[in-house]
């Protein structure tokens, strides 16, 4: 039994067909860390995963059917009962004896994600993506980013618990998780990590379907507590350039063209479209649980 006692730490596991991972994990982690509770979501697999983790004294739920990643997550926050809550993959690529240092930086913010090493292995058309996500992801959120996308990460239970009605249920709950938190104004910290080479089954994500997903994502949870980042940019320049078009007619044709009052018009309104977003956001963002 491990001397590291966290009292008030849940630990969530989300699990699809791992079954010739998690039985190691496991080990590690009870060897590693005395928490409040171990929580398993057994997201729908089809091979025996669950039979392996009600073999350990931990929690377990199951999905009747594959939901995904983040809902398998989502299930797992909401049935935890400790103060603090710590996500841990279940394929072998984090360890377990990292878990102390992110319970420990949690009392200095409200999120600790763990930053992997560039030494990590990383499939090159998964890292370009990664890049491009953060590129998009710091503009909207007008500052630099973290290992936004690293699953391993520890957070107060009780805020996550107020912007979980705004996540996906697919594999970019971590990277909409770690914006809706920079959005909300809560502190994102990090921890250096080494992550491992991925045991069992390979990975089931892939760059350009689940990459497009997360770009489109992340401009909805920007549109959702940010829609004047889009709209006004658009707006002005659809303004500007009608104000060209327009000055341009007057003094070359002594008239204002039709092209030019409708691309101006359209950049008022693309505003006042945005105004009117940011009241809706306004509304959306409250919790229905509240």
């Amino acid at each position: 039994m491990a001397d590291i006692l966290l009292p008030d730490l849940s630990v969530v596991i989300p699990a699809y067909n791992e079954e010739a991972t998690l039985a190691k994990v496991l080990e590690e982690l009870i060897r590693s860390v005395q928490c409040h509770e171990i929580i398993i979501v057994d997201d729908g697999s089809t091979d025996q995963t669950f039979s392996v983790a009600s073999a350990f004294p931990v929690k377990v739920f199951r999905h009747s059917t594959n939901k995904g990643y983040g809902a398998a997550l989502k299930t797992g926050i909401r049935k935890a009962t400790g103060k603090k809550i710590l996500i841990l993959d279940s394929d072998g690529q984090h360890h377990p004896k990292d878990i102390p240092a992110f319970y420990h930086a949690l009392n200095s913010f409200d999120m600790v994600i763990g930053e992997r090493n560039k030494n990590t292995p990383q499939d090159r058309t998964r890292s370009l993506g990664k890049k491009i996500i953060r590129i998009v992801g710091e503009y909207l959120v007008e500052q630099p980013l973290p290992d936004f996308n690293s699953g391993f990460r520890i957070f107060d239970r009780t805020l996550m618990l107020g912007i979980l009605h705004l996540l996906p249920n697919g594999f970019s709950f971590s990277t909409t998780s770690t914006l809706a938190f920079l959005k909300e104004g809560y502190s994102v910290g990090t921890v250096p990590i080494q992550s491992f080479i991925r045991e069992g089954r390979k990975s089931t994500v892939r760059f350009f379907r689940d990459g497009a997903k997360t770009i489109l994502l992340i401009l909805r949870i920007i549109m959702l507590f940010n829609p004047l980042k889009i709209f006004a940019p658009v707006s002005i320049l659809l303004i500007l350039c009608g104000l060209g078009f327009g000055i341009y007619g007057y003094i070359f044709f002594s008239r204002f063209s039709n092209s030019a009052v409708l691309v101006t018009l359209m950049g008022v309104m693309m505003f006042f479209i945005g105004l009117l977003a940011d009241q809706i956001a306004m509304l959306n963002r409250r919790n229905p649980l509240l």
